[in-house]
């Protein structure tokens, strides 16, 4: 198992995607674990490199007795990227970890390159209730705690239908280390930024929830947005734990903070990268090749447009833009766009599974007719594969 000696403990981590230059690290909640970010890490990891951990005390890292500090925090963080080599990286906090972020932002200024701090503090409550809840678990343990972090956590509508998430999230709570989330508890419980948060010079998204008790946008994120120089915020219609509720939105926000600066590359660089990503070199060589002053405006536009800022947004995926080009290409009984796109995507990943479920949906929703068209051209392509295959074509 992955783990790296960071100070007087081991670190449990999980270093996900292909190496890169942009290494984005996130950092969870108290009383829960890496795994908080699995929505986010299959479409962050698309274009970063992302680094997920145990906090100290949490899930599979060593969880020492006595009080913690976001300080000492802070630089198991820091041990964690020396271990791996990791000298720059953008970091992502949630809660605890948005405090941790704060600390790291301000002591290890060369470190962070972005910052996102969400649902996050500057000091979070009072004294006396983390002593209370200190209390509650040495005296019951995890169970004493959970129904209240749990209400904290998420919305009440989000508990009552059921939702995997906040499913997961009670198991990961209840399997807490009691000594680890009392270390925790008084790393909170003492953290107070206020003094320092000028000093945080690096790009700052600031995002809260609307229906966040813990730490509400008034008193909390707002601060952090006015005193944090280089800071914007964000709300979304979620609990305290956003990334979760608000998954995709979140994910989103993320990337497109984080990707600002490639923002300022000129749209037709993006999207000839993006174009021959999406359908290969022998194509849009091809493409080019024919290029003449007919249709150069128009070859400039598509390329610009349709590929350097529709296909380059990160809300959705590659794989589900595919998917929705060949549903809308299909309706609309565009046949060459259709076997484009089609051939490209089989040949990018798409499985024919993929292709099957969006026919049917075809089917049911722009009628028989066009969907019986695309499986007739499907299934071509398909046996025109395998025939290439066999040959030594592919």
């Amino acid at each position: 198992m992955p783990f790296i000696n960071t100070g007087q403990i081991k670190t449990f981590y999980r270093l996900e995607g292909n190496p890169s230059p942009s290494v984005l690290v996130l950092s969870h909640s108290i009383g829960a674990d890496h795994g908080m970010w699995e929505p986010q890490v299959s479409e962050l990891v698309q274009q970063f490199q992302v680094l997920r951990y145990d906090t100290r005390g949490h899930g599979a890292s060593d969880a020492p007795a006595g009080d913690y500090s976001v300080g000492e925090l802070g630089k198991d963080v820091l041990g964690l990227a020396d271990g791996l080599g990791i000298r720059k990286f953008a970091f992502c906090g949630l809660s605890l970890g948005g405090a941790i972020g704060q600390w790291l932002a301000a002591n290890a200024p060369d470190r962070i390159e972005r910052l996102i701090l969400a649902n996050t503090a500057p000091r979070f409550g009072s004294r006396e209730q983390w002593e209370t809840r200190i209390r509650m678990v040495k005296e019951g343990g995890m169970n004493a705690v959970v129904d209240l972090a749990m209400q904290r956590f998420f919305s009440s509508e989000t508990i009552a239908r059921g939702d995997p998430h906040a499913q997961s999230i009670k198991s990961l709570l209840l399997g807490t280390n009691p000594i680890g989330y009392i270390g925790c508890c008084a790393a909170l419980r003492d953290f107070d930024s206020s003094g320092f948060l000028a000093k945080i010079s690096a790009p700052t998204l600031v995002i809260s929830g609307k229906r966040d008790v813990s730490t509400p946008w008034t008193g909390n994120g707002e601060i952090l947005a006015q005193k944090i120089a280089r800071a914007s915020g964000l709300q979304l219609d979620a609990a305290h734990l956003s990334n979760l509720e608000c998954p995709r939105a979140f994910s989103s926000a993320v990337a497109e903070f984080l990707l600002a600066d490639s923002s300022a590359r000129d749209p037709l660089e993006k999207g000839f990268a993006i174009r021959r990503a999406v359908l290969g070199n022998e194509h849009v060589d091809r493409a080019v090749a024919n290029t003449d002053e007919l249709n150069r405006e128009f070859q400039d536009l598509i390329t610009r447009y349709a590929w350097g800022t529709i296909w380059t947004r990160p809300g959705l995926d590659v794989r589900t833009r595919r998917l929705l080009v060949l549903a809308i290409t299909a309706a609309l009984g565009r046949v060459e766009e259709f076997r484009m796109h089609l051939k490209a995507g089989l040949k990018g990943g798409l499985e024919l599974s993929d292709v099957k479920e969006v026919l049917l949906q075809t089917a049911i929703y722009a009628g028989l007719p066009a969907a019986n068209t695309a499986f007739q051209i499907a299934r071509e392509e398909v046996e025109a594969m395998a025939k290439n295959t066999s040959s030594g074509l592919l």
